[in-house]
C-alpha cells in the first residue's frame, strides 16, 4: 500500500500547476463558495479555463462543489443552479518558501509502522517509503518538472545542465536531522525520477541555501 493516501498524492500533483495553485488560493481566501466567473476574474483568466482547472482541483479532493441559484429565486424560470467551489479542507499547508512538513510527517509515521510490521530498521523502512511515495507523486504528476514543482523544489538548470533544487521542502527538519532527512529526500527523488522516466540521476550534493540533492 502506498505510504500516502491516493487523494494526497493526487492533491500534491494537482498543485504542481502554478495556475491551479493560484485558483486554489483564490477560492480558499474567499469568504464563501465562489462561482467560475468569480474565480476566473480573481486570477485573470477566461471562464472556460477556470472551469477546467477548478474541476481538476475538485477531482483531486482540494475543492468541494455545491450547486445553488445565485438569484435566490426558486421554481420555474429561476434558472439553473450555479456550480460553486470552496476549499475542501484546512489540511493543505502553504508557506513561503514552500514547505511540505505534512509529507515528511506521513513518511516518518508510515516508516515506523512498516519497520514494526516487517521487523526492519526504521531508516531502511523510511528509504523504502520515501522511494514509493516519490514514484506515486511522479506517476500522478505525469512528468518530472510537474512533480518537482508539486513538491516545492523550485528546480533550476545550471550552466552544466544539472537540475539544482533551489528550495528544500523539508528545510527545518533537514537542518535538525540532516543525514536522516536528506537520505529520505534522495530516495523520494529517486522514486520521482524513475516513475517519470527522466534521464536524470539524483545525487547528494549539499550546498547552503538549497536542497541537498542535485539531478545530474
Amino acid at each position: 500500500m502506498d505510504p500516502l493516501a491516493p487523494n494526497r498524492v493526487t492533491a500534491i500533483a494537482a498543485l504542481g500547476d502554478p495556475l491551479r495553485r493560484d485558483l486554489y488560493r483564490a477560492v480558499a481566501a474567499a469568504e464563501g463558495p465562489v462561482g467560475r466567473d468569480e474565480a476566473a476574474a480573481a486570477v485573470g483568466i477566461p471562464r472556460s479555463t477556470a472551469a477546467f482547472h477548478l474541476d481538476r482541483l475538485a477531482e483531486a479532493g482540494l475543492l468541494r462543489v455545491e450547486y445553488r441559484r445565485l438569484s435566490g429565486r426558486s421554481g420555474p424560470g429561476a434558472g439553473r443552479p450555479a456550480k460553486l467551489y470552496a476549499a475542501a479542507s484546512a489540511d493543505v499547508i502553504g508557506s513561503v518558501p514552500e514547505r511540505h512538513y505534512e509529507l515528511a510527517g506521513e513518511l516518518l509515521a508510515s516508516a515506523i509502522e512498516k519497520a514494526e510490521n516487517e521487523r526492519m530498521p526504521v531508516r531502511e523502512a523510511l528509504r523504502a517509503q520515501a522511494h514509493d511515495t516519490g514514484a506515486a507523486i511522479g506517476t500522478a504528476a505525469g512528468g518530472l518538472d510537474q512533480a518537482l514543482a508539486a513538491c516545492g523544489y523550485a528546480p533550476a538548470e545550471d550552466a552544466e545542465g544539472a537540475v539544482l533544487l533551489e528550495n528544500c521542502p523539508f528545510h527545518a527538519l533537514a537542518a535538525a536531522h540532516t543525514k536522516l532527512v536528506c537520505t529520505a529526500n534522495l530516495a523520494l527523488l529517486e522514486g520521482v525520477v524513475e516513475a517519470t522516466e527522466a534521464t536524470r540521476t539524483p545525487v547528494l550534493a549539499p550546498s547552503a541555501g538549497r536542497c541537498c540533492v542535485v539531478l545530474r
